[in-house]
């Protein structure tokens, strides 16, 4: 029997004598303060403060430490604030109470009561004069100056990874304060939060491979959304001028350290404004989430070694000129014809394929030498209309369009554009889609008769944009991979499952 097995096995009859004794999972214990409170309030306090008046607590958590010291024992609870000590002593806590602590295992969830005091060392403790045992632990932590390291085991046993890990603790309280922030950042701006279906007829909104469901009932597909996008500009025709929704989007695609086939995203739309009015809502929205978030416009990157300024304006760059930029030797001749272009993304080990057309063969060269460069906050500008098609044309060139994307860090982290209100050219961008998908593109979209009918009706100059919370989150935090910013990432099943 291995170690760990011999330890629950020895928890287990301490649970059975709990059963035994009708004193297994009470729930009628009710904590009067939390650790973390306490120590805000005393910490510093002197000796004497405490000599004069008996502060009377209640605290419950997990028991994380222990130090036994004959009829002394210095123990470690935890609660969702922080750590407290307990101290249990014979003599003043009872030898009832001294002998049922030594019986304790580290992971029990208890409750104590007792008085505060500050030890010989300045710690602040609970002098434990009631004990409650709550929850018996059946299963031993991982060994505490190891912790829980295995970065497999943490992703599957995500509450373990909670129980040992403070910076897991910290990346999912950070996560909730972005998502809180940038909610109040859009309220705040006349912004009106809905929410949309998430099981679509046909599915729509982005080129992307989506998952497929049956309705029983109707008996037919229903495809679980990869982006909220159609929905929210059915909201605009109806006269909701500034909307968003924070919420899932599902893709059938691969998984990588930047994707998961379940992610979290923003969208919004806002009538009377172009995609440079949402580039600089966007630079205000970063800013403020390194200002008054993470405490600095200089955010660390994942490895520690240098920082990402949000302080200076965003760089901004068409594209086109963002090849040209990135690759020495390339001149506008060289990308701006179909045949010249093929040759460049060839000699790049792109596949091109026959159907493809100049814009396309562009945005694969931009993917392959460009994006992992772009390091500071920079929007790229101006993608070909070919490869955006809920995008506005541009006025002044008709072969790209009003959008763009922000990247930091080489990572895609936000995409906004002009939205195209013309129901008849929306119209015939979904025909062509829908012939990519007859030539077998699986990502490629569906006509959608219902959104152009709506168009029909007539949808406002309106701007949107989506924002990849998990990836702003990981940016944030400076996060190597999702699965550190998504509580329980989607793996394979494990071989006893």
């Amino acid at each position: 029997m291995s170690e760990d097995n011999s330890l629950i096995t020895q928890r287990r009859d301490k649970l059975k004598g709990l059963r035994d004794a009708g004193v297994a999972f009470p729930n009628n214990f009710v904590p009067s303060h939390q650790a973390r409170a306490l120590h805000a309030e005393h910490d510093g306090s002197e000796k004497q403060e405490f000599d004069a008046r008996e502060i009377e607590v209640s605290v419950a958590g997990r028991l994380m430490s222990r130090r036994d010291m004959g009829k002394t024992t210095f123990a470690g609870v935890r609660d969702v604030s922080g750590e407290i000590q307990l101290f249990v002593n014979k003599g003043v806590s009872g030898e009832a109470i001294h002998t049922a602590f030594g019986n304790l295992d580290i992971g029990d969830i208890i409750g104590v009561r007792g008085v505060l005091f500050m030890t010989k060392t300045g710690e602040l403790s609970v002098k434990v004069t009631n004990l409650q045992l709550l929850t018996k632990s059946l299963r031993p932590l991982p060994e505490k100056f190891h912790g829980l390291s295995d970065t497999e085991t943490r992703y599957r046993q995500r509450y373990v990874d909670l129980i040992m890990n403070e910076d897991t603790r910290r990346t999912f309280r950070l996560r909730t304060e972005i998502i809180s922030y940038v909610r109040d950042f859009l309220i705040d701006r006349q912004f009106l939060e809905v929410e949309t279906p998430m099981m679509h007829v046909i599915p729509g909104g982005a080129t992307a491979r989506p998952f497929v469901t049956h309705h029983n009932t109707l008996d037919m597909p229903l495809y679980l959304r990869v982006a909220p996008e159609l929905y929210l500009k059915r909201l605009v025709v109806g006269g909701f001028e500034r909307v968003f929704e924070i919420n899932r989007n599902f893709r059938n695609e691969g998984l990588s350290t930047r994707h998961n086939p379940e992610f979290t995203m923003l969208e919004f739309y806002q009538a009377y404004a172009t995609y440079e009015d949402l580039m600089n809502l966007t630079e205000a929205l970063f800013r403020g989430l390194a200002e008054d978030v993470i405490g600095s416009t200089n955010i660390p990157t994942e490895d520690g070694e240098g920082s990402f300024d949000f302080a200076k304006p965003f760089t901004r760059l068409s594209l086109f000129d963002s090849i040209l930029q990135y690759n020495d030797g390339l001149t506008a001749d060289s990308i701006n014809t179909l045949e010249a272009a093929s040759d460049v993304a060839r000699s790049m080990k792109v596949s091109v394929k026959p159907n493809w057309g100049l814009g396309k063969v562009q945005m694969e060269i931009f993917e392959v030498s460009v994006e992992e460069n772009l390091h500071n906050p920079t929007f790229i500008t101006m993608y070909p209309t070919e490869v955006s098609p809920l995008s506005r044309r541009n006025d002044d060139d008709p072969s790209v369009s009003d959008r763009f994307e922000l990247f930091v860090g080489g990572r895609e982290i936000a995409n906004g554009f002009s939205e195209l209100n013309d129901a008849e050219d929306q119209a015939e961008r979904f025909q062509a889609q829908v012939a990519e998908m007859d030539a077998g593109d699986d990502e490629a979209m569906h006509f959608d008769a219902d959104y152009v009918r709506a168009l029909e009706y007539g949808l406002p100059p309106t701007a949107g944009e989506g924002i990849g919370i998990d990836r702003l989150v990981m940016l944030l935090t400076a996060s190597p991979s999702i699965r550190d910013v998504v509580l329980f990432p989607h793996m394979r099943p494990e071989a006893t499952q």
